[in-house]
């Protein structure tokens, strides 16, 4: 094999795998995680039916990909925030700019949950989230977390599913986040 042959074999290693991701995310906005077939998605992708299975091995590794990469993408977001209410409309944000991989990372038994990517992304995004509450006056701060996360988690589910589109209407989400925020903790200064 010359150089230029294993360079262009490498960098459509790289591009397969992420087709088959980006085919995977549009197949679960579509139908669901439940309806992903790694034959579908060797479909949609062009490939051949095996590209999938060589790269994440089965379906549940395939969804455990889509979970790590949506876990590091929603570190990211959170990071640099500068309140927990700022983290909160982050995570709203990122649910309503991400909703495949939201419907993926919080789905444990459609995944593997000793995979080390999955492990270390989640890790860094609890780490975001935990980053909000730090220094915050009284209370548990592991219960004050699970408080803020139950409500952003909460609102960016019903919102992705629809059950508040009358509700929060043409205003992006995180702004109407701030809007339920404020009735429990008063306006920011």
């Amino acid at each position: 094999m010359t150089p230029g042959n294993a360079k262009r074999s490498s960098y459509h290693h790289g591009d397969l795998r992420q087709a088959v991701l980006s085919a995977a995310l549009e197949a679960i906005a579509a139908d669901g995680p439940g309806a992903l077939s790694l034959r579908d998605l060797a479909r949609r992708a062009g490939v051949s039916h095996a590209a999938p299975a060589h790269h994440f091995g089965d379906r549940t590794g395939l969804l455990t990909a889509i979970a790590a990469q949506g876990f590091g993408l929603l570190a990211d977001a959170l990071a640099g925030g500068t309140t927990l209410a700022d983290r909160g409309r982050r995570y709203v944000r990122f649910a309503a700019d991400h909703p495949a991989h939201f419907q993926v990372m919080f789905a444990p038994d459609l995944l593997r949950p000793d995979d080390p990517e999955l492990t270390a992304a989640r890790a860094r995004a609890s780490a975001e989230l935990r980053a909000g509450v730090a220094g915050l006056p009284g209370g548990d701060p592991r219960t004050t977390g699970i408080a803020a996360w139950s409500l952003a988690h909460g609102f960016a589910t019903l919102y992705l599913t629809h059950n508040v589109t009358d509700a929060v209407g043409s205003l992006p989400p995180e702004e109407y986040f701030d809007r339920l925020t404020g009735l429990l903790t008063g306006p920011e200064d």
